[in-house]
């Protein structure tokens, strides 16, 4: 296998609506979207539209929801190395304004151990942190053979703290650096002494502050869509951390400055459609955004 991503799936159902219903009100939505969810599931799926083949190790349910995401795995040609759980997990979306809302039940209680794959020709590994014993034992054996570990860190998550030490290209949210008490700049700090030879916050709209090859740290806006254009924020890390997981695939040599280029106009892609299926960009559409917006620092202020 070329590239391993490790973490929980879902099933998302994600519904544009004015208002959500309470009590024992009713609402129409104008539109939904049915599709595959989670962190690193959701940037295997990006990687895999994006022309990459892609192994994927996650929970798995005999019910009807896993097996609608069995078929969303064969439609993109994903090898699935299913983890057995007695419920699929299931996510309800509400993209509003620009951020979105989640209501989500999960089932990670595992009625198998960890999986064992044959990663010996593996160049990279994209972990979210979720499954913790199988991202740890996968992240030791892929840093031991060279390959490129890659971590989502979305959240304060089990052992993301000793999983860190084993990761090459660390991009975070803002919410683990709320959860850890620490500033962008500390959490920074923090990844370059775990060793992340690559690191980065990412802050939404406005982009992501970062450090490169050389440990300088620089901050990258994110692409100026239109408000106009965004439909569903969802998935849009998702997508990024996949995008650059497949430009590094494509190009391991290029600057990480490259990649993360790449990465940020597939999130501007993503947004402008409802749902991860709808939003999942391939490389024309990834040009089109590249071609279409510019870097919101780079405009002319009104």
């Amino acid at each position: 296998m070329d590239a391993l991503f490790i973490g929980h799936a879902y099933i998302d159902v994600t519904m544009r609506a004015e208002r959500m219903p309470s009590g024992d009100q009713k609402a129409l939505a104008r539109d939904y979207a049915v599709s595959f969810g989670g962190n690193a599931v959701t940037a295997g799926f990006a990687c895999a539209k994006l022309g990459h083949p892609v192994d994927l190790l996650t929970t798995l349910a005999p019910d009807w929801l896993g097996h609608m995401f069995m078929d969303m795995a064969h439609t993109y040609g994903i090898d699935v190395h299913p983890r057995r759980v007695a419920r699929s997990s299931l996510s309800f979306v509400w993209p509003n304004d620009g951020k979105r809302a989640i209501l989500r039940a999960r089932d990670d209680t595992y009625l198998q151990g960890v999986p064992r794959l044959d990663i010996s020709e593996t160049r990279l590994l994209h972990l979210d942190g979720h499954m913790a014993d199988a991202a740890l034992h996968y992240a030791k054996g892929a840093r031991a053979r060279g390959a490129l570990v890659s971590l989502d860190g979305g959240a304060l998550r089990p052992c993301i703290e000793e999983l860190t030490g084993y990761v090459d290209v660390a991009v975070v949210a803002e919410k683990l650096c709320e959860q850890m008490s620490m500033s962008e700049l500390d959490m920074l700090g923090w990844l370059k002494s775990k060793g992340c030879r690559i690191g980065g916050v990412t802050t939404g709209e406005k982009g992501m502050l970062w450090y490169d090859e050389d440990g300088e740290i620089s901050q990258m806006a994110s692409l100026a869509v239109p408000h106009e254009l965004i439909v569903d924020t969802s998935g849009a890390g998702d997508v990024f951390h996949g995008a650059y997981c497949a430009s590094y695939l494509e190009r391991p040599d290029a600057p990480w400055r490259e990649h993360f280029e790449f990465a940020r106009a597939a999130s501007a892609h993503k947004i402008q459609h409802l749902g991860n299926e709808a939003g999942l960009p391939s490389p024309d559409d990834v040009a089109a955004a590249l071609a279409a917006f510019a870097p919101a620092d780079a405009l002319s202020p009104v």
